[in-house]
């Protein structure tokens, strides 16, 4: 993404939400619920398909919620952390707190969702710029923040005829945040209208799924919306002997192989608008074979790997369990472990997964016997997994 210096995610979900406090009742605006779901659920579920350093979640108002559910937990290999103002700073004035902690980063607001590819929008930003804007269309111009924008040789500029708006996404270089010199501004009012109007911004139209939850109106019509445009059928991969040959306790990248066709049967996975998640026992863990350090550190390569061939996995749940572990922790029968179902189980409470499409494919009787207590059609791998792949969703 962008260039070898690992970026980071920044979360803002610091805000009181006074447009729909009637509704926020004990919940922190990002965490109304939505599906049974947290809607900043939704938000991490979308990022964590990207290969971010660090997640960072600016927090506020009722910040004890968000740090419960979310702080110090690792959600498809990257870390979340969470920080809470003492006084509130506004966005900018929050950011500037990030100064000595941050790389260039993404920023996103809590309390909106924008269905866009990351690793695209990170490579419009322009040499001479110091940040970039997602954009989406307005055309009832309800949203008065950063509104009546349009394009110009990809640099923001405004004018009073055009119909863009900021999509709450933005990329910064981490020299942005010299701009912010008040200790409470706003990032939206205060900051970047300035630098639109020297020409620094740099932004892209996008036409992609967009949802914000700040007023009433448009929080009712949220669960609805989530499901129509994030609710998919969903591919349950086993690990060793499905993605790549098993050479019994496979850690490293040198000795993980691919098998025949399935780089490009993952593709057609995303391009066929499927969940893509790995479910895998990894005993060697627990056995002390391998640490968990090497695990993370093969499959965060091999998410950079992916995402260079626009290939998304959404997940990997793992189970270091075995009853013969030499870490203690580890030593014990877990229905997180195949054949129990605990993993696939995890991923139907955390996603919305349209499973009478949905399929499982591995290698062994254990795999078979999770997707049979989980209503999956399943299938043992085929010699060549593209094939596969194609054969099972067309038909």
């Amino acid at each position: 993404m962008y260039n070898k210096k690992k970026i980071d995610l920044v979360i803002l979900a610091g805000g009181r939400g006074t447009r729909i406090k009637k509704i926020l009742k004990k919940y922190p605006k990002p965490m109304l619920k939505c599906n049974k779901k947290h809607f900043l659920s939704y938000i991490i579920n979308y990022v964590c398909k990207f290969n971010f350093r660090k997640i960072f979640i600016l927090t506020g108002y009722k910040s004890e919620i968000i740090f419960k559910k979310f702080n110090n937990k690792e959600f498809n290999f990257i870390n979340i952390e969470c920080i809470k103002e003492k006084n509130l700073l506004g966005t900018g004035g929050a950011l500037k707190n990030l100064n000595k902690k941050v790389n260039d980063f993404i920023l996103i607001n809590g309390d909106t969702l924008f269905n866009i590819n990351l690793t695209d929008f990170i490579k419009t930003i322009k040499p001479n710029v110091f940040g970039s804007i997602a954009l989406v269309k307005n055309k009832k111009q309800e949203s008065l923040k950063l509104h009546k924008l349009i394009l110009k040789k990809n640099l923001v500029q405004y004018n009073d005829k055009g119909n863009f708006m900021n999509g709450g996404v933005y990329f910064f270089k981490k020299k942005f945040l010299k701009f912010i010199v008040k200790k409470q501004c706003s990032l939206e009012n205060d900051v970047l209208p300035k630098l639109i109007k020297k020409k620094k911004i740099s932004g892209k139209y996008y036409n992609n799924f967009f949802i914000d939850i700040g007023s009433e109106k448009t929080y009712k019509k949220a669960p609805k919306l989530l499901l129509k445009n994030l609710k998919k059928p969903a591919v349950f991969l086993d690990r060793d002997g499905v993605i790549n040959y098993d050479y019994n306790y496979v850690h490293k990248l040198k000795k993980f192989k691919f098998r025949k066709g399935v780089l490009r049967g993952l593709k057609y996975l995303s391009e066929k608008n499927y969940y893509i998640f790995i479910v895998t026992n990894q005993a060697g863990i627990g056995k002390k074979i391998f640490t968990l350090d090497q695990f993370k550190k093969l499959h965060l390569s091999l998410k950079s790997l992916f995402l260079q061939k626009n290939i998304f996995i959404n997940d990997v749940k793992y189970s270091p369990y075995h009853t013969k572990a030499k870490i203690i922790k580890f030593k014990k029968r877990s229905n997180y472990r195949k054949p129990g179902n605990l993993m696939v189980k995890k991923i139907f409470s955390e996603w919305d997964i349209e499973l009478e499409k949905s399929f499982m494919i591995g290698d062994k009787k254990s795999d078979y016997l999770v997707a049979k207590k989980s209503k999956l059609k399943f299938f043992y791998p085929q010699k060549n997994f593209y094939t596969q792949i194609k054969q099972i969703i067309n038909n």
